[in-house]
């Protein structure tokens, strides 16, 4: 079986012609690493000294990109794991 990810753009939300195929995964585990990579561009781009980890979901959430997993019985939450690291993030710094 094989996993695809599609993207979605948080600033275009619903809007499926603004959405792509990332790749397609052997397994789930695969596809999964690409999505926390594309999540993690953005939060790292993103980020500035000082951000809370609210503010840099909140932009996350407004403008970062959305991707998620088709095949199988995927579960991987982009919006989750993005709360996730920009609470990482945001201690790090401090």
């Amino acid at each position: 079986m094989s996993y695809k990810v599609f993207v979605d753009d948080n600033f275009h939300y619903m809007d499926e012609d603004d959405r792509y195929l990332l790749g397609e995964f052997e397994t789930f585990d695969a596809a999964v690493a690409a999505c926390q990579r594309v999540v993690n561009e953005f939060l790292e781009q993103t980020y500035k000294a000082g951000m809370s980890a609210e503010e840099l979901y909140k932009s996350y959430v407004d403008f970062g990109q959305d991707p998620f997993i088709v095949g199988g019985d995927s579960r991987f939450s982009a919006w989750d794991y993005a709360k996730e690291q920009s609470a990482r993030l945001a201690n790090e710094s401090k």
